[in-house]
């Protein structure tokens, strides 16, 4: 028993010389280790980068917001701390005492937060005070500062400022940047206490990339899909454009949208880019594959005749029809009046390897790789899989699957003689201090088609709009060229008569194409042929977006003075298909909307009214305020295109 208590009572003895030891022979190590510990970082956003439009428009930034922070026991604040409360409270309105509350109620003897969310005007406010002290920390918020411009191409960040669709997916890499980070201490709660001369890592803000898009030539895009597709009672449509010769898209445009600013409020359709994303049967638009590759391989010419009959043939036990019976037709015919019947026929002619190869050089079945997530690559069946009505059917735009993307492509390699152009958003990346770091690089997939191909189909599509199924496409002395499409959709395994999907593919000027354009509209009221529906929406569009083309718009008035080329006159030309009176309806009394008129005539209408006009650029008339449906003013601003 003796030896027990001598053991416990010897216990604290032992105890205390192992601290002693350890504090001996490790106390250097041991408080480095500890207050490793107690030191801690916190990060320092990096500010991600803005998306600009062409011209340099901001279409997607960050809007700076400052938390505000205060480290009450550093020397001179409390010398300072009446003025420092009182001009907080005139800066925010919120009163003194509540901050010096806050302050005398701080949980971390060293660290306590009086406001989140102060504006860049208000941070630098406080900056000047130069209180001892304050700690102001940077959070950054994504604004798009035209809501729901541009909206799928652009896409939208996650709550944490990453990019989780368009664009901000794809250059999330670039546009983020890197964080930085600032020592702080941390008590045994792990509490914040400011770290009086610790480090700091300054943060590497995000790059700014540049557009190929341009926001008027966006906006007049949007308007005029929208309107088409209201008008039409369409379920949704899509519209894309492009730089033949480089593969720059120039518009991509979805109805419905969505704004990226609230993308919460909005359904996955709302903010899906059909233009990429959705593939369908295109129809008739699809008959220029044929055309190419029947041309190309010498089974027909321009001038052949093909017997289209009473407008209607069976092919492999089902029957094909037209519109309306041709009869017998040169084969430019078969596809400027959109004969399907004739175009089977000349299908037929060919092996279907000679189909499939032109349809795979003209990009479809396959992604073209534009820089935007989310794209699909259509369904081009190999010819091992083919039925025996695939081969007239695919020549007339039935089973084969495309997007509205890959269209423009394979029109835009008839454009610009004969190249299939890979597409493109951005064009730039620079960075903070506005030095470009890399520019994009036009690139050429391959040779599709040989330009004498491109010259006879040219002149085939000028055909269709001057004579054949789309005459709707015509602007005034501006030479259109392309391909209207009507398609019929599948419904339950079988194709309903009742819902079809409208399409105008082409390109203009026709005779030097500067721009490519597909427009697609879903499920249109009483079944409205591509023709009807989506060659006037062309029509608009290409109106409007001439005026924004200088060198297009001066070249044709040249020419017209010149003679070579007949049509209304350039002002005309530019004018809508309803008047200047007819657009004011509400009279004379009001502002009508002058966008895509001609400055010129916009300035002689308002002139006759006493309206004082003050004008920016020339062309066509871009933006005007006021905007239509006010009440005319005595005065009125507008912009040009030129």
């Amino acid at each position: 028993m003796y030896g027990v208590l001598t053991l416990l009572s010897l216990l604290p003895v032992l105890v205390v010389g192992q601290v002693v030891w350890i504090v001996l022979t490790e106390g250097d190590t041991l408080r480095d280790r500890a207050e490793s510990q107690a030191r801690s970082s916190v990060e320092i956003p990096a500010m991600r980068g803005m998306i600009l439009d062409r011209e340099g428009r901001a279409l997607a930034m960050n809007t700076a917001r400052y938390d505000l922070a205060l480290d009450p026991t550093i020397e001179g604040f409390r010398a300072q701390q009446q003025m420092f409360f009182d001009s907080l409270s005139t800066l925010t309105g919120t009163r003194a005492a509540t901050y010096r509350q806050r302050v005398d109620q701080r949980s971390s003897p060293q660290y306590v937060r009086l406001e989140r969310y102060l504006t860049e005007e208000q941070a630098e406010s406080v900056r000047e005070w130069d209180i001892p002290g304050v700690i102001l920390t940077p959070r950054f918020e994504r604004r798009y500062n035209y809501d729901s411009a541009a909206a799928q191409v652009l896409g939208h960040v996650d709550a944490d400022g990453r990019g989780i669709a368009g664009l901000e997916q794809e250059y999330n890499e670039y546009l983020s940047g890197t964080p930085g980070r600032r020592a702080v201490k941390r008590d045994r709660l792990g509490r914040i206490e400011v770290f009086v001369g610790g480090s700091v890592v300054e943060p590497e803000h995000g790059e700014n990339i540049e557009l190929t898009l341009d926001l008027i030539r966006q906006s007049i895009l949007e308007d005029e899909l929208e309107r088409a597709v209201r008008e039409s009672e369409s379920s949704w449509g899509t519209a894309i454009a492009m730089d033949p010769h480089t593969g720059a898209v120039l518009g991509m445009a979805n109805v419905p949208t969505y704004d990226p600013n609230r993308p919460g409020s909005f359904s996955s359709g709302e903010r899906r880019n059909r233009t990429i994303a959705n593939q369908m049967e295109p129809g008739s638009t699809f008959k220029l594959v044929g055309a190419a590759a029947a041309l190309e391989q010498d089974v027909v010419s321009l001038d052949d005749s093909i017997d289209t009959g009473d407008g209607w043939a069976v092919f492999h036990g089902q029957t094909m029809r037209d519109v309306v019976a041709h009869g017998t037709i040169p084969f430019a015919d078969v596809v400027a009046k959109s004969s399907n019947v004739g175009m089977a026929k000349t299908a037929r002619q060919m092996d279907r390897g000679t189909l499939y190869q032109y349809a795979r050089n003209l990009g479809f079945g396959q992604s073209t790789w534009i820089d935007l997530p989310g794209e699909v690559g259509g369904n081009l069946k190999r010819t091992s899989e083919w039925s025996g009505t695939t081969l007239t059917s695919m020549s007339i735009g039935y089973e084969v699957d495309v997007t509205p993307l890959q269209l423009a492509a394979a029109y835009s390699a008839v454009a610009n003689g004969g190249e299939l152009m890979q597409p493109y958003v951005v064009s730039e990346r620079r960075d903070m201090t506005g030095e470009t770091i890399w520019e994009q690089d036009p690139q050429v997939v391959r040779r599709a088609l040989q330009e004498e191909t491109t010259e006879q189909l040219r002149a085939t599509l000028r055909r269709v709009v001057t004579d054949g199924t789309g005459t709707a496409a015509q602007v005034g002395a501006l030479p259109v060229a392309g391909k209207t499409g009507t398609a019929l959709k599948a419904v339950g395994g079988s194709y309903d008569a009742g819902t079809s999907r409208a399409s105008f593919a082409g390109f203009f000027p026709a005779d030097d194409p500067e721009v490519t354009l597909v427009v697609v509209l879903d499920e249109p009221n009483a079944r409205l042929a591509g023709g009807r529906v989506a060659a006037p929406l062309f029509q608009r569009i290409a109106q409007r977006w001439v005026g924004t083309f200088p060198d297009v718009h001066r070249h044709l008035a040249e020419r017209q003075e010149e003679g070579e080329i007949g049509g209304e006159p350039e002002e005309k030309m530019l004018t809508s298909t309803a008047s200047l009176d007819e657009r004011a309806d509400a009279g004379d009394n009001a502002m009508p909307d002058l966008r895509g008129v001609s400055t010129r005539e916009a300035v002689r209408w308002l002139r006759e009214r006493g309206v004082e006009v003050e004008l920016e650029g020339r062309g066509a008339v871009t933006n005007q305020w006021p905007s239509a449906g006010a009440s005319l003013p005595s005065q009125v601003r507008l912009r040009g295109g030129g």
